[in-house]
Order: structure tokens, then C-alpha cells, then sequence
């Protein structure tokens, strides 16, 4: 055990050494000269403020999709009987706030291993539709909605991450008793699943006018981008084509701008994988 402590430190300084190196190399790709000759090493210009857009992952707390395999986290190891503390995690690797790759609607699609970095980094939009969702838990967002918000906004970037704040983030804690007001119903109390979602046409003419192009993503603070009422998972299917991916289960949307912001998306990058949960960051100017 003496032997597996001096090993744990060692690699411990050789992490530390990486991510001060990687520091370093962030700084000289996003860095910009200060008032002296150098350049500080952590300094993110042209960025004010970081939001985390994921919920805590608690398996006392998070609402599992229906089907999906059971979460628990258990203690391995712990300071006083080992000198570390180490956790065993086990869930589904759509759990909670998570990406998904293409592979996990298309065969043949690439996967989370085969995914650059750069398909993770993208521009963000965020459409309000809070008021439509108050009134109809089912709403369909629609192409008109997109317009509206271009007509305010100003024009979508290409390759965006086109995120739907709904307000359904807020139940998140909350049971899925029948009946009862939840996530898995918006807060609203029906019975069964009632949730938000793009409609297949807002898909395609995002597709069409390049705000998903290569790279983009469609998210939104529920369980997904299809509304409840699309059995089919068709705005799904349709965003995961070449690079692009889904969102899901995102929080703290209304922390960012509609547009202007950035997503940094970093989950493990497990071989095969058709997705995976983990922290999903915006920069903002």
C-alpha cells in the first residue's frame, strides 16, 4: 500500500506538470499582451465570466430518464483506512447534464473518442421560450420562434449550439410521482411525460441556413430537444449528423446572453461512446 501511495503522488505531479503545461499553452493561443511584456498564464481575454450549465450529478437528486440504468455512487476508499479518497460511480452515460454523440442515433456515426476538440467549443444561442412553455408544457418551438429571435437578435453564428431555455430546469430535484408537479412533467402537474422541444421542421431549417452545419448542437434544460409528443426523437435524429450533438439537461441558462456566448463541453471520452455526462461550460464576453 506504501508502494501504491508513492506511485499515486508521483502521477499526481506528473498531472499537476500537464496542466500547468496546458495552461501555458492555453495562454498562448487565446492569450493577449497585458500592460507589461508578459502574459498571464491563466487570463482568459475577452471572456468575464465562466457559468456552469450542469446540474450537480447526485444520484439522491437527479431524475433519471424512464428505462434508463440505475446511478449510485459508493465509497472505495477513504483517507482514514487508505490515506486517499477514491468513489466507485455507476450510471448510464446519458445521465444527467450530458452530450450526445452521433453514434447514438446513427450507426455508423462518429462517437464521443472520435469527436475533435473543436466539435466541443461552440458559439451559443439562447431562445427564450419560458412564456410558451408556462402556458403549454408540450409546446413545439417552431420556425416562427427562430425568426422572432433573429429578427431581435440579429443572425444565428454557424455551428451553433442552439440552446432552449424552457424553465423546466427548475423541478429538477423534484419526484416523478404522477401527478404531481416534476421534471418529468414541467412543473405542470399532468399526468405522464410532458416536456418542450424543437419541432422537425425548426430542425431542418436550422440544418438549411448553416446554424448547424458541420459542427452545432441543438440543447435545452429538459430531458432533451424532441417535445414529448414526438415519439420518434426526430430533432434528435436529425441534429446528430456529421459532427454535431445534443445537449441535454442543461441548468442556468438564463445566466447567459441570448447570443454572444461560448460552450465548452467536457465530459470523459469513453471509446464507443454514444454520449457522456460531465461539466458543460459557458464563457461569456
Amino acid at each position: 500500500m506504501r508502494t501504491s501511495r508513492r506511485i499515486r503522488a508521483f502521477l499526481g505531479t506528473l498531472s499537476g506538470l500537464g496542466l500547468f503545461a496546458a495552461g501555458m499553452a492555453s495562454s498562448a493561443m487565446f492569450g493577449q499582451a497585458t500592460a507589461g511584456s508578459e502574459r498571464a498564464p491563466t487570463a482568459l481575454p475577452g471572456f468575464s465570466e465562466v457559468v456552469s450549465l450542469s446540474h450537480i450529478n447526485d444520484p439522491a437528486k437527479i431524475p433519471l430518464f424512464p428505462g434508463d440504468p440505475k446511478f449510485r455512487i459508493d465509497t472505495a476508499f477513504t483517507i482514514p483506512q487508505d490515506g486517499f479518497f477514491l468513489e466507485y460511480v455507476q450510471e448510464g452515460t446519458h445521465t444527467g447534464s450530458h452530450y450526445s454523440a452521433p453514434c447514438h442515433f446513427h450507426a455508423g456515426g462518429l462517437c464521443a473518442d472520435q469527436l475533435s476538440a473543436s466539435d466541443l467549443v461552440m458559439p451559443a444561442v439562447v431562445v427564450d421560450v419560458r412564456a410558451q412553455v408556462a402556458r403549454d408544457p408540450d409546446y413545439i418551438v417552431t420556425i416562427a420562434d427562430l425568426k422572432a429571435w433573429k429578427s431581435v437578435n440579429g443572425q444565428m453564428p454557424p455551428g451553433a449550439a442552439v440552446l432552449l431555455w424552457t424553465g423546466c430546469a427548475r423541478f429538477w430535484a423534484d419526484g416523478n410521482t404522477d401527478g404531481e408537479p416534476n421534471y418529468y412533467n414541467c412543473g405542470s402537474g399532468l399526468s405522464g411525460n410532458h416536456q418542450p422541444g424543437f419541432s422537425r421542421n425548426a430542425v431542418k431549417w436550422l440544418i438549411r441556413s448553416g446554424v448547424l452545419g458541420k459542427t452545432g448542437a441543438t440543447g435545452t434544460d429538459t430531458f432533451g430537444p424532441d417535445p414529448a409528443s414526438d415519439a420518434g426523437y426526430l430533432p434528435t435524429w436529425l441534429t446528430l449528423r456529421r459532427h454535431r450533438v445534443t445537449l441535454e439537461n442543461l441548468t442556468h441558462l438564463g445566466a447567459i446572453p441570448p447570443v454572444g456566448a461560448w460552450v465548452v463541453l467536457g465530459s470523459p471520452r469513453n471509446v464507443h461512446g454514444s454520449g457522456a455526462p460531465g461539466t458543460i461550460l459557458a464563457l461569456i464576453p
